[in-house]
């Protein structure tokens, strides 16, 4: 059995994990990320290898390649992490420099919302004759695109959903970017500006689920905001399917009926077929390095 290293690179955390040719995840590991400076970043992650290996009964020479999933934007070709917004890693040879280190020849690397979104697909079956959208709501927001068995990339930023502007009813009409109005963070700060107390996102879906009029307000703020995204999504591309994942929505699976009720309310009939198919993450917050290991095997 052919066994590859994914890895799915953050600003907080790194994860590593052995993944087979069918996606089974058998091992992994976790370290945190030093982004203060780009060698001390890289050396996070080579001690995330390294400790997999260990934990493992694999010895690098079993390994038939490494897949990595970066932020920001990439040169797939050149294995290249060209620009990220948390880690200090311009212009830096991921790929180059895993081979020093390892001495593997096959380095594979992407975004990490596609490699989440390889991982996604392949668990909702690899359909090569439909159109498959990702969408991660987490600090941020965006989407990846696979239509019959390929990425969308357009010129290199394609799916970058959370960049659209979207009407805000609340308070003053305005537009804003939907990762503004959104995100984990802007539910956050919803929330500190209403309510005059700081609170974490996961704060305020806990007193959402409680019942606290003051925050059942916020959520139908954020919600629609979401549901002027997706509906963009819909209009553009008519998906087949949409998984969501993404620590806002994958630890409050309650939003997904939300939003598809928001959602129902933009489409015309023709477009409400896609609202049957939209479902939340099985994979969690394994898609990215599970994505990144199966890029080894078939890199699309």
């Amino acid at each position: 059995m052919k066994r590859a290293i994914g890895i799915d690179i953050g600003g907080t955390k790194i994860a590593a994990g052995i993944i087979t040719e069918n996606g089974e995840l058998q091992k992994r590991t976790e370290v945190k990320s030093d982004p203060s400076d780009r060698e001390k970043m890289f050396s996070r992650v080579a001690e995330a290898v390294e400790l997999l290996l260990e934990d493992s009964t694999l010895s690098i020479t079993d390994v038939t390649g490494i897949g990595v999933g970066v932020p920001g934007k990439v040169d797939r070709d050149n294995g290249i992490a060209v620009f990220q917004n948390n880690l200090p890693w311009e212009q830096f040879p991921v790929a180059r420099r895993l081979r020093e280190a390892f001495g593997i020849e096959k380095i594979v690397i992407d975004n990490d919302v596609y490699t989440a979104a390889f991982a996604e697909w392949k668990a909702a079956g690899g359909n090569r004759e439909e159109t498959f959208v990702y969408v991660t709501i987490s600090t941020g927001i965006s989407c990846a695109i696979i239509h019959r068995g390929s990425f969308f990339r357009g010129a290199g930023f394609a799916g970058e959903i959370g960049l659209i502007p979207i009407f805000s009813k609340k308070n003053a009409p305005q537009f804003e970017r939907l990762e503004n109005a959104a995100a984990g963070p802007a539910i956050a700060k919803k929330a500190e500006e209403l309510l005059s107390v700081e609170l974490s996102t996961k704060d305020v879906f806990e007193r959402y689920l409680a019942g606290e009029p003051e925050v059942q307000s916020i959520i139908e703020e954020v919600t629609d905001s979401l549901a002027q995204g997706l509906y963009t999504i819909s209009s553009l591309l008519d998906p087949h399917k949409i998984v969501f994942g993404g620590s806002v929505i994958a630890n409050n699976p309650f939003l997904l009926e939300i939003m598809k009720e928001k959602l129902k309310t933009y489409q015309i009939s023709e477009q409400h077929h896609v609202l049957d198919q939209m479902t939340i993450t099985a994979i969690k917050q394994d898609n990215g390095v599970i994505g990144a290991g199966l890029k080894v095997y078939e890199n699309i």
